[in-house]
């Protein structure tokens, strides 16, 4: 059974730094892309980043780019979001997620919420 299990949000200020962990498990972990993604409130899912099994390819938007650094310690199972430069419009709840097998998977998110 996958498991995707989400730690590390919280409140910060704006400027701020956070760093999200992502346990994962009930897979071949190191065999398959992983991403971040987020939900804002009253707003659909916003793609994070995402990175590939080899941590040789690594993709973000714009909104992100310079901030945020998704990597992976494929001996943990573990994805990992460092979050810099955090910024009000960066609230929301954080997910980690994996498509496998034609099947969307995520775990219970981590919020994160940047204000003063």
């Amino acid at each position: 059974e996958v498991q995707l299990v989400e730690s590390g949000g919280g409140l910060v200020q704006p400027g701020g730094s956070l760093r999200l962990s992502c346990a994962a498990s009930g897979f071949t972990f190191s065999t398959y892309p992983m991403s971040w993604v987020r939900q804002a409130p009253e707003k659909g899912l916003e793609w994070v980043s995402s990175i590939n099994g080899d941590s040789d390819s690594i993709v973000q938007p714009d909104s992100v780019k310079g901030r945020f650094t998704i990597s992976r310690d494929n001996a943990k199972n573990t994805v990992l979001l460092q979050m810099n430069s955090l910024k009000p419009e960066d609230t929301a709840v954080y997910y980690c997620f994996l498509t496998a097998a034609g099947r969307n998977y995520w775990g219970q998110g981590t919020q994160v919420t940047v204000s003063s």
